[in-house]
């Protein structure tokens, strides 16, 4: 016990027995498939998973080997245990728990080339990483949602193959990395890749205590631990003993443990009411109510074990067996005009009400219903003109509309330079100096921090035999010097600043455009706070523009900004960009390096400006300004509805910004996928 002194007991946790079970019952029977913990800040995830190591029982590996293989299944030894001339000498150890640290690289996860003992021997040697460390152990992933892709990637054909293959500077190994996973992540932090969530045996969702009597005791007993580990430990030393033994008891117990037949006909029906997909949770399902039955005393599952741990194979697993319908115009649109009589067509009288109808003169149904949109604020030939009905319109009052149904957004990230940065984030890629990131080409060493091996013994080997020859590097087999030295470049992920631009004007509320805008402006949000962007907020209409947000990585905030953002009034464009790029130009003041990007939302009209100009080319002009900040990524969000006329004023815009130009089904990442089925039919 002296080991665990300073890990807080795994029997004092108060509270969180699903947690605790779920963890136990991997304890009991690794092929349950490890468990992913979610739940807020301070409700005992890590404590618990770090708990667990003084209550597993030991396991048989030999002395010395890196790769922690059983001497019971010789098949799988490594290269060191296999040698003829070395007797494995077979010790017990306690079952590791290797924690992956978010920064961990490619190198120190998989393993890589021992560059010491190659300078020194000549010889290629494996370098083992945190993969072979975690072998028949638990490999431990704390805020396992924050993991770089390329991480995931290579934790994944792990788990699913039960092998790491390294392949690093000309060298191929294989070794087995058997492993149960644990993690822990925030869901207000971003989800979790589908791949890498299946991969979890179990889920637990984990809150903090709400019984006012079990705080106060939590209290207490995390004082008296700090104040004593030592005492605090001794003091639950038999019950962390008693469960021990318990769990070694039942390790023995569940060979024999029978899963009677009708079960996994109860298994099949729980899972496919859930919709879960695929195999794996029925699977999951049985070798979890398998290791509970033992860890029980019993030697028959149940229908009560099965019922039991059936909620934590499916709580992440299960789905809407249909996705909900989207929600009409005519349930988030309020109503503009409490007197507007009833029709025998509703519809068309609601899409009247932001904006009165032009009675200029008669014209087929669609462009006249077209027009009553778009031809009140554009009567002349010049859409940028204004008119008395321009004017009348925008002295209607300011309404509130509801956010529309949201979306998963399809990747927006800028283009990809030299620049070296450092941070965080999900968005773009970028280089960085730290030792973070993949490795994707060397470059010529500068102070040897990052050293690429393979470059560098390749820049060396030419000269090997002109050095040697000249008595340089005695007892060395390969000779460097400083102009050998190459260093590794690597990318990563990093978050960006993201500046909404939005249009509250009057012609926004026609058709449910406000309604469709404020959905697509949440679903941007929604992504920017699982990229860890940072996020502005600037809204224009009436005579003016404003900064409802400045930059923060408070998304919370900028949602609720949104929500409550009224819309009414002439489109101050102009006033709206400046605004936007003044944000902007502070912004790349304080940090010179950043990418920040632009995201303007409106359907480009523009009626009051800046200076005595034309509204339109007045717009324009400062668009083309813009875009001559290089830094500066800009996206155009077209909000004009598709109708037979369309003036096609954002599509203008977004050239003058040399910005990309969506509409707002374009940004749909499931439109991306359509696209892209219809184009593979087309060359099939």
């Amino acid at each position: 016990m002296n080991h665990f002194i300073n890990i807080f007991p795994f029997t004092a946790i108060i509270g969180q027995d699903d947690l605790k079970t779920a963890l136990i019952l991997n304890a009991v029977n690794p092929k349950t498939g490890g468990v992913l913990i979610r739940g807020e800040k301070g409700t005992a995830k890590s404590t618990a998973v770090r708990a667990l190591s003084a209550v597993l029982p030991d396991m048989e590996r030999h002395l010395g080997c890196a790769f922690a293989c059983d001497p019971k299944k010789p098949s799988e030894w490594c290269p060191f245990c296999r040698r003829k001339d070395h007797a494995p000498v077979v010790v017990k150890t306690k079952i590791p728990v290797v924690t992956l640290p978010l920064s961990a690289t490619e190198d120190r996860v998989a393993g890589g080339l021992d560059f010491n003992l190659a300078v020194q021997s000549g010889r290629r040697v494996l370098s083992p990483g945190l993969l072979a460390d975690a072998h028949r152990g638990i490999l431990y992933v704390d805020e396992v949602n924050l993991l770089d892709d390329h991480i995931v990637d290579i934790i994944l054909d792990a788990a699913a193959s039960g092998e790491n293959t390294v392949e690093r500077e000309g060298m191929a190994f294989v070794h087995p990395s058997r492993f149960i996973l644990v993690g822990t992540m925030n869901p207000e932090e971003g989800e979790i890749r589908p791949q890498l969530l299946d991969r979890f045996g179990l889920c637990v969702d984990v809150s903090s205590e709400k019984d006012p009597d079990r705080r106060v005791n939590l209290m207490t007993a995390r004082d008296d631990f700090d104040h004593d580990p030592s005492a605090f430990a001794i003091r639950h030393s038999l019950q962390t003993r008693e469960l021990a033994e318990r769990i070694v008891s039942a390790r023995g117990l569940l060979p024999s443990v029978v899963f009677p037949g009708y079960l996994r006909t109860l298994v099949s029906e729980l899972v496919m009411e859930n919709n879960a997909a695929g195999h794996r949770a029925d699977l999951v399902i049985e070798q979890a109510a398998k290791a509970l039955s033992a860890f029980e005393g019993r030697k028959e599952v149940t229908v009560e074990d099965v019922r039991n741990v059936a909620g934590f194979a499916l709580m992440h697993r299960k789905r809407d067996a249909s996705p909900p319908p989207p929600p009409s115009s005519k349930n988030h649109e309020h109503d503009h005009s409490p007197h507007e009589p009833d029709t025998e067509n509703p519809e068309e009288n609601k899409d009247d009400r932001p904006e009165p109808q032009s009675q200029d003169s008669p014209s087929p149904q669609g462009q006249e219903e077209e027009r009553k949109e778009q031809g009140s604020e554009h009567p002349a030939p010049e859409p940028d003109a204004d008119g008395d009905r321009d004017q009348e319109r925008n002295k209607v009052t300011d309404s509130l509309f509801d956010v529309g149904e949201t979306f998963k957004v399809k990747k927006i990230a800028p283009p990809k330079d030299r620049v070296v940065r450092n941070g965080s984030g999900k968005r773009s890629r970028t280089r960085t100096a730290m030792k973070q990131g993949r490795y994707v080409k060397s470059g010529n060493g500068k102070d040897g921090h990052d050293i690429a091996f393979d470059a560098t013994l390749r820049a060396a080997a030419p000269y090997q035999l002109s050095r040697k020859c000249g008595g340089e590097g005695q007892g060395l087999a390969v000779v460097l010097k400083n102009q050998d030295i190459r260093e590794k470049i690597r990318e990563k992920r990093m978050g960006n600043f993201l500046l909404f631009v939005v249009d509250g004007s009057g012609s926004m509320g026609a058709r449910g455009r406000m309604t469709a805008s404020k959905g697509a402006v949440m679903s941007l949000l929604l992504d920017a706070y699982q990229k860890r962007d940072k996020v502005a907020l600037v809204t224009f209409r009436k005579d003016g523009a404003w900064v409802n947000l400045p930059p923060t990585s408070s998304v919370e905030l900028a949602a609720r900004l949104l929500s409550d953002m009224p819309v009414g009034g002439k489109t101050p464009l102009a006033a709206g960009l400046v605004k936007g790029f003044e944000l902007v130009k502070n912004h790349l003041l304080r940090e010179p390096d950043a990418r920040p990007m632009m995201i303007v939302i409106t359907d480009g009209r523009a009626n009051v400006p800046l200076t005595g100009a034309k509204p339109l080319g007045e717009v324009l002009g400062i668009a083309e300004k813009i875009a001559g900040e290089p830094r500066l990524c800009s996206i155009v969000v077209d909000t004009e509805s598709q109708g037979p006329v369309r003036f096609g004023l954002a599509r203008k815009l977004a050239d003058a910004l040399s910005a990309a130009c969506f509409r707002i089904d374009d940004l749909k990442a499931e439109r991306l996928v359509e696209v892209v089925k219809r184009r593979r039919e087309e060359y099939a």
